[in-house]
């Protein structure tokens, strides 16, 4: 059965991606650059496909970026609240919405139904996207606006941050090739320990007791 993993060259995708390869016959993955500030993330998306021995495609877009309204596009500062509400400024309005329609229409293309993403709505920056409801919501809409039946899965929805480190060891490869992930939103390696994505990612490892792969490789290096 052929699905479809959009892989960020983070965390969570990583841990995602093992989960699909442990279920799935034939997985591919997909990368989206949209400009982002923390760029670095396509290298580790290309690192971490070839070690799972995944092929990957890449699709640019500068929509988003092009819009502008978040900090992971611009120079703003990703501390801040939001200007249209109580939402980080690093939220990206309708990025997941964009992303699972171009996952859906790569999909389509290749004759795959399977749809995996990431996202979480337990240990979260509190973007509304990322809500079990909205891809629910998604799957039907893309269903029948290409007529072609869709099944997105979220493997880590209703998972905390420590509960995905722990499921991330216990799948076969995925402890070293998190080794090769990036998280930071400021694009720095090694990752900059202050923005939120960095603060959330060291708040699981910690819970969970395991030291951080990637952090353990930098130290090595």
């Amino acid at each position: 059965m052929n699905t479809l993993i959009l892989l960020s060259g983070g965390q969570d995708s990583t841990t995602s991606l093992y989960w699909a390869k442990n279920r799935f016959k034939e997985v591919t993955a997909l990368f989206i650059d949209y400009r982002q500030r923390h760029r670095i993330e396509k290298e580790s998306a290309i690192k971490v496909a070839h070690l799972a021995s995944t092929p990957i495609g890449v699709i640019n877009t500068d929509i988003i970026s092009d819009i502008g309204d978040s900090s992971l596009v611009t120079a703003g500062d990703i501390s801040n609240l939001h200007r249209t509400g109580k939402l980080p400024a690093s939220f990206v309005p309708g990025r997941n919405l964009l992303f699972l329609t171009i996952a859906a229409m790569y999909a389509y293309k290749h004759n795959i139904h399977n749809i995996v993403t990431g996202v979480c709505q337990t240990d979260y920056s509190g973007y509304p996207d990322c809500r079990d409801i909205t891809i629910k919501s998604m799957q039907i809409s893309l269903s029948l606006a290409m007529e072609y039946d869709f099944i997105i899965h979220t493997p880590l929805m209703w998972k905390t941050k420590q509960e995905t480190v722990k499921m991330a060891m216990s799948l076969p490869g995925c402890g070293s090739a998190l080794a090769w992930t990036h998280t930071c939103y400021e694009g720095k390696v090694p990752p900059c320990g202050e923005c939120p994505a960095c603060k959330l990612r060291a708040k699981g490892f910690e819970e969970a007791g395991v030291k951080d792969p990637l952090i353990s490789r930098l130290e090595n290096e």
